[in-house]
Parts: structure tokens; C-alpha cells; sequence
């Protein structure tokens, strides 16, 4: 049998946010969502902006879900009938009426780092017919962060005069880096991390489509991910925890790091497909935050560069995804550069 083509939505064997039944957290903005339907307010455009891996795409299948089926839910949930026609025309991305915009594989197998603007381009023709079941059209964008200028720009235009019963639902990491003009014709719902609690009720429902979780370790995995249950699994799978830990280390160490130490890491993330690269990479920029924020101050660390640096590791992070390289090489160049902006 012949390796499943990649989806950038998609983590390891996880099932894929349309795919997600285990609706967890963000009940604000469940609630919200049924009340404006019930209201007959729904926003047209709803951008839900929050850290990676807390559940925005699921949501938003969710949100899709409920609106599809005409609110076929009891009381005031939004969580449908996973029986229902309209969830499993979603979850196999078959249903007429829903256009969903994201990375897929090219015709190398590979997935691209954007969006390809010729795909963005489908919504006018989406909007601009009639929706087949005579009800909504939705469409999900995941993520907006992977789209350049030019799709941002096919997309705006249906955003500034939307169709009667139309729903956009936007995915984005980080909203505030996203064109005013977006931002300004959507309803912002911004998500907070899961609690470790939560983050472990998620990992729970992945476990029996992933059977190789460490259950045992769940606990550990939750309270380190920051509320990111897409971290969690990455910590989760295979060397993920040890190298957050050891890349802590050395985080705290700088500017004197021990070389030895770093060629280790550099070794045991060199030929990983998984996700420890994802557990080193997110721990770099935990790291980061930290201190950009004030959350953390080591002894003699001055990050004079940090944007410099934040966008050196991910770019290295994006890089080593699309092009396949050398995770060694990757590591050793983003240590090189923490070394350089901690310094006085």
C-alpha cells in the first residue's frame, strides 16, 4: 500500500479537524455561535485567531457542521450528530456547499509552504453560484497565515460584498499579522490555550486512532504544550519530551552552551521525520516568548535581536518542512543565532 499523500492540516495519524468529533474547550465561543444563529445574526465571516494546535480548525468544522445541517442540534449546543449526512459529507470533504482552502500536496507529492492564490481564486465561483441543497455556503480557510498577499487579495474581494447565507470561517495563528481589511470585515473570536486537563481529554480521544501514545505519559505531555494539543503530540511522539528537555538546557545555558550537547541534539534530530524537530522548534520559540514577555529572565540573556532571531527559527522551521533538510544543520544555525543576540 502506497504512503497517504501529506495534508498540511493534518498531524501524523491523528485524525484531521474535519475528521475531530472531540470537540474540546472554547465554549464562549460555542455559545456565541448559537446564540447569534438562533438570533438569525450569524456574521458571515468569523476569524478564529489563537496559538497553534488549541483546536481553531476543529472549531471551525464544527461551526460548519452545525450550519450545514440548518442547526440540527438540541438545546444550545452546536455539536452535531456525528450520523448526520451533512458531518459525514464534511469529514470526507464531499459536501457542495462547502469549499474548504488549505495546503494540499502538488503534483510531486509535496506540500507547498502557501496556499497557491489559483486555489483562493475558487471562492468567487463558489459564491457565485447557487448553493446546491438550497441552505448555506461555507467556507473554511486553514490556515490564513499560509496565504501570500495575492490570494489575501481574491479572498477580499468576496469578503466586502458576501452573498446572502454565506459563512467564512477563518483559521489564523496569529491574527494580528493578518491585513487590516481582513480583519476589519470579520468577527474576531479569539481562542485561549486548553487547560492541561483539557489538553489530556484531547489526547484521550486520539488514542485509539494512535495507538503508539505513550497514555502513561499524557500528563507530562499536556502540562508541557503550552495548551497546544498538536505540541502534546509532538512532544508525544517518539524522542518529543526528551528534546524539549535537553533543548531547554541549552536554551538556558547561552551564551555558553555546551558544544558537545548541541552536536548530541543536532544528531538525534538529523534524520527525524516525526515530531521531535516540531518539540525542538516550539521550544525555541516557548523560549523566546518568555522572554520576550518577561515570563522568563535567565542571568546575563539580553536578547537584542529577538524579532531578527523569531523569524530565523521559522523560517528554519518552514524550511526544514518544505525542502527536507538537514535538521542538524538547522539546529546548530538557529543556536548560532541565539548566541550572537543574547550576547551584550
Amino acid at each position: 500500500m502506497s504512503e497517504a499523500a501529506p495534508e498540511g492540516d493534518r498531524f501524523g495519524s491523528a485524525p484531521a479537524p474535519r475528521e475531530n468529533r472531540h470537540l474540546i474547550g472554547h465554549e464562549e465561543a460555542q455559545a456565541m455561535v448559537r446564540t447569534a444563529w438562533d438570533a438569525g445574526r450569524l456574521p458571515h465571516a468569523l476569524l478564529l485567531g489563537g496559538a497553534e494546535g488549541i483546536g481553531k480548525a476543529t472549531l471551525a468544522y464544527a461551526i460548519a457542521r452545525f450550519v450545514l445541517s440548518g442547526g440540527a442540534t438540541p438545546g444550545h449546543s452546536i455539536v452535531v450528530d456525528p450520523d448526520h449526512p451533512a458531518a459525514r459529507q464534511i469529514a470526507a470533504l464531499s459536501h457542495p456547499d462547502l469549499l474548504v482552502l488549505r495546503r494540499t500536496p502538488n503534483d510531486a507529492g509535496k506540500l507547498p509552504a502557501m496556499i497557491p492564490a489559483e486555489t483562493v481564486r475558487r471562492v468567487r465561483s463558489f459564491f457565485g453560484s447557487t448553493a446546491a441543497l438550497g441552505g448555506w455556503r461555507v467556507c473554511v480557510v486553514d490556515t490564513l497565515d499560509e496565504m501570500n498577499a495575492q490570494g489575501a487579495n481574491a479572498l477580499l474581494k468576496t469578503l466586502e460584498e458576501p452573498p446572502a447565507r454565506s459563512l467564512f470561517l477563518l483559521v489564523s495563528n496569529a491574527p494580528g499579522r493578518l491585513l487590516p481589511t481582513i480583519r476589519s470585515r470579520c468577527r474576531s473570536v479569539p481562542l485561549r490555550p486548553l487547560g492541561t486537563d483539557q489538553v489530556v481529554e484531547a489526547l484521550e480521544g486520539f488514542a485509539g486512532s494512535m495507538p503508539d501514545l505513550d497514555r502513561s505519559r499524557f500528563g507530562e505531555a499536556a502540562a508541557a504544550s503550552g495548551g497546544s494539543v498538536r505540541e502534546a503530540l509532538a512532544l508525544l511522539a517518539g524522542d518529543g519530551l526528551a528534546v524539549r528537555n535537553a533543548t531547554t538546557v541549552l536554551l538556558d545555558a547561552l551564551p555558553q552552551v555546551d558544544a558537545r550537547a548541541l552536536h548530541a541534539l543536532g544528531e538525534k534530530l538529523q534524520g527525524d521525520r516525526g515530531g521531535a524537530f516540531e518539540s525542538f522548534v516550539g521550544t525555541v520559540e516557548e523560549w523566546l516568548s518568555d522572554h520576550a514577555t518577561g515570563r522568563r529572565q535567565s542571568a546575563g540573556v539580553r536578547l537584542a535581536r529577538l524579532p531578527e532571531v523569531w523569524d530565523k527559527v521559522r523560517r528554519a522551521a518552514v524550511d526544514a518542512d518544505v525542502y527536507n533538510l538537514d535538521r542538524k544543520t538547522l539546529v546548530l544555525r538557529i543556536f548560532a543565532s541565539l548566541n550572537e543576540a543574547v550576547r551584550p
